[in-house]
């Protein structure tokens, strides 16, 4: 057990391809190790325990939120290097050596499922209890996850290294040059094809391996995100009808999956719980029927520590005071700047700790609280003071990466894209999607006067700011809004170029891409001041993207700076 622990420890070491890998050159210990059904299964799972570091999960929460106009930072926190590197990216004057730019632990999780695919072939050579059928599973499995870790490096850094061979020993050559983000992305989609061939069926276990397992059903949920990222940059038809394809099979399996009786609006459609119902079984009580894969943190084993360092507490003290809180979007009903547009909608008081109008920031409650506030009629209330115990070391809150209402609002998205003009009947079958996510978190007495009316949304750019507007008030603090605010953007922007890097255009003289004046908007308006500096730090799409970190460059003289970002040393700070 000691030899097997270590090295499922040695294995969650290493680093990035363009870093030092810790793990030991002993090739008695590795070759030892791989000869049982028992030693894979520990790799695998290993695979995904990576996935739950505080360095994944604080990016993850980095890159996708804060980034974005839901979270500000708490100005209260005595500084440190965590606090100086938010407030680097909340005045969009990120540095090099930001530590948010470094890419690292993503790599870590790519290597681990690289060794499980090169290494444990050869197992079913040594212990017949493995068997073809566990290997093409396992095997997956680690693509699916490696797909899903490349997605998020692109969207991130867009021009990556992308490398499918396992680092074993620290003398290895790991000098990889970057790829553009349209070859990378097309390795993702041909990792997750071969993937699905022979993925988990998503009834295969019962228990929280249901979700906490990639089975066939994530699979699709992440091919439809990356066909939706890849159509909304290259305007592509087909890419985003790849995305309503595969949308509609997970959708299929989760109506075919569906258990009656759990508050659902209406079961003939889609599974969804009823508002109230659905804050307690998807971020209570978890793994709910909606999920398609989420991390599992236990509180003991495992504790989601970076969850509950920004959002709840910045460290193990008696007063909760996380490093950041949601932006005054969050706080008011109806208008213009407003999440909410309905006063029944049960998401204004489940999302945020005492919202109401006229606060610059809110404590989220979303995945924080302990408890669903169960109230009979949300109308006119505007939320409860925060109130929990949750322990910070034992902090077991899961992240989900996909569930069914956010496949179904990529859905509409892509229809909405489709749609050819503003009579297309697809249009309304987009709209049908938003209204039944929608209608499902508003209080049944206030359905007749707060419910979405097809004709003031029956235009395509109408529509557009609908799908987007839903996605935020379903799915914020989820690590979704940046995304969704890039797809907004390069739909409405042209020229980016995804088959080069930013580094040989650059070269080769060509002006960036300026970004999207109605997206810019929507990101800084967070800001309280300073809305429209903000914004001109982001006029290109390079500014999109994190730079890399300087201390990677220095390990790997292959990789290129992203050209709107100078050296550490060279560049000023302007806040």
């Amino acid at each position: 057990m000691k030899k097997y622990l270590s090295i499922i420890f040695a294995s969650l070491l290493m680093v990035s391809c363009v870093d030092t890998v810790l793990l030991p050159d002993d090739k008695t210990v590795d070759e030892d190790f791989w000869k049982t059904k028992s030693d894979v299964s520990l790799m695998v799972e290993g695979a995904y325990k990576s996935m739950l570091s505080a360095d994944v999960m604080s990016r993850l929460i980095v890159w996708g939120d804060f980034r974005s106009d839901e979270l500000l930072p708490v100005s209260s926190i005595s500084s440190n290097s965590v606090v100086t590197a938010l407030t680097e990216i909340d005045a969009q004057n990120i540095q090099t050596n930001n530590m948010y730019a470094s890419w690292g632990s993503l790599y870590s999780v790519i290597n681990n499922c690289n060794i499980v695919l090169q290494r444990a072939e050869s197992v079913m050579s040594i212990d017949p209890s493995y068997t073809e059928g566990d290997y093409k599973t396992d095997c997956s499995q680690m693509r699916a996850l490696r797909a899903l870790c490349y997605f998020f490096l692109v969207r991130n850094f867009r021009d990556v290294p992308y490398n499918a061979h396992a680092y074993m020993t620290s003398s290895e050559e790991m000098n990889i040059p970057q790829m553009s983000p349209d070859s990378v992305l097309q390795r993702c989609i041909d990792d997750l094809v071969e993937a699905e061939k022979s993925a988990l069926d998503p009834t295969a276990f019962s228990d929280w391996r249901r979700v906490g397992h990639i089975n066939r059903d994530a699979i699709n949920a992440i091919l439809a995100d990356i066909y939706l990222w890849r159509g909304s940059i290259m305007h592509n038809p087909t890419d985003y009808q790849k995305c309503v394809e595969y949308c509609d099979k997970v959708i299929e399996s989760k109506r075919a999956q569906h258990i009656p009786g759990r508050n659902e609006v209406e079961t003939k459609l889609y599974p969804l719980a009823e508002g109230m119902q659905a804050f307690d079984d998807i971020f209570i009580s978890q793994n709910a029927e909606e999920s398609i894969f989420e991390l599992q943190y236990n509180g003991t084993a495992n504790a989601n520590s970076a969850l509950c360092q920004f959002l709840y507490k910045y460290r193990n003290n008696t007063s909760p005071n996380g490093y950041m809180k949601a932006s005054s979007i969050f706080g008011s009903v109806g208008n213009g700047a407003a999440v909410y547009t309905q006063t029944g909608d049960y998401r204004y008081l489940q999302n945020c700790y005492a919202v109401g109008t006229g606060a610059e920031s809110y404590d989220v409650r979303k995945m924080i609280a302990q408890m669903s506030w169960n109230v009979t009629n949300p109308v006119g209330m505007t939320g409860q003071a925060r109130s929990t115990d949750r322990g910070y070391d034992r902090f077991a809150q899961n992240y989900i990466f996909y569930r069914l209402s956010d496949v179904m609002l990529m859905k509409a998205e892509a229809e909405t894209a489709l749609a050819a003009d503003n009579t297309d009947p697809i249009l309304r079958d987009a709209f049908n999607i938003v209204q039944y996510v929608n209608a499902r978190s508003l209080y049944s007495g206030n359905l007749g006067n707060d419910s979405l009316k097809w004709s003031s949304f029956n235009t395509k750019t109408l529509m557009e700011n609908l799908v987007l507007q839903e996605r935020l008030r379903e799915l914020c603090f989820e690590g979704k809004r940046w995304y969704d605010l890039l797809r907004y953007n390069f739909r409405h922007v042209d020229g980016v170029d995804y088959t080069t890097t930013l580094a040989d255009q650059n070269d080769k003289g060509k002006a960036f891409v300026r970004n999207d004046v109605n997206m810019l908007n929507l990101a800084t308006r967070k800001y309280t001041s300073g809305a429209a500096a903000a914004a001109s730090k982001m006029r290109t799409e390079p500014y999109l993207y994190m730079p890399i970190n300087q201390s990677d460059i220095d390990v790997n003289p292959n990789l290129r700076q992203n050209p709107v970002y100078s050296d550490a040393d060279e560049y000023k700070k302007n806040y």
